[in-house]
């Protein structure tokens, strides 16, 4: 196993995570339901599937797409993202 790609992909993904409308979610569910262990399994099992269903879909397109052009359409989807919130129009 690439100790350092697991360090940096947990990382990454715990800080981008922390305090996101999926955290929040979690939060509400949990407050509401009063069973925060069930929330937790299936939010955990909802994030596996996600993150599955990225990284197939990340071997299937990088057979014809080189990785620098994903990385480079995916920074432009979060600034257009970004000005689109910041803006108000989303």
């Amino acid at each position: 196993m690439d100790w350092k790609l697991f360090a940096t992909t947990f990382v990454t993904l715990f800080i981008a995570e922390l305090g996101d409308k999926t955290q929040l979610a979690c939060i509400m569910l949990a407050a509401e339901s009063r069973k925060p262990w069930t929330v937790f399994l299936a939010s955990s099992l909802a994030l596996v599937l996600v993150s599955l269903l990225g990284v197939l879909l990340a071997a299937f397109i990088c057979r014809w797409i080189s990785p620098e052009i994903i990385k480079r359409v995916a920074g432009a989807g979060f600034v257009v993202l970004g000005a689109l919130i910041f803006f108000g129009k989303l």
